[in-house]
């Protein structure tokens, strides 16, 4: 009866230490393609895919905020694993992508690019009926 509490405690330690994961402190920094210029008030959304662990627990596993004026924005502690990362600024395309997270502190670094022109159909027509 002893050795088998041993046997499941062990078990139990050994799954703990399984499931766990070192956590991450995640710095998006969002910056202009063109001019590298930092951009304020990007909305950034980081929504966690999959990781080690994450199942077993209640955490968090989306964030929606906004760049500061140096265009980085610092989220809390995470759980290493996949996310998913979408910008979107005012006067820029938007940015979507996915990244692993596996350091103790990672940053991303995004450029932003300008919108592309607009194009239409109508402006191929010859002439216009009256």
């Amino acid at each position: 009866m002893k050795m088998l509490r041993i046997v499941l405690l062990t078990l139990t330690c050994l799954a703990m230490a399984l499931t766990a994961s070192d956590p991450v402190k995640l710095t998006v920094h969002v910056q202009s393609a063109i001019n590298g210029k930092p951009i304020d008030r990007a909305s950034v959304i980081v929504r966690f895919k999959s990781g080690i662990g994450v199942n077993l627990k209640k955490i968090q596993t989306s964030w929606e905020t906004k760049t500061n004026q140096e265009g980085n924005v610092t989220l809390p502690t995470m759980p290493q694993g996949e996310i998913m990362v979408q910008v979107i600024a005012n006067y820029y395309q938007t940015y979507g992508g996915t990244f692993t997270t596996d350091k103790p502190e990672q940053t991303i670094d995004i450029k932003l690019n300008p919108p592309q022109p607009q194009y239409s159909e109508d402006a191929k027509t010859k002439d216009v009926p009256k």
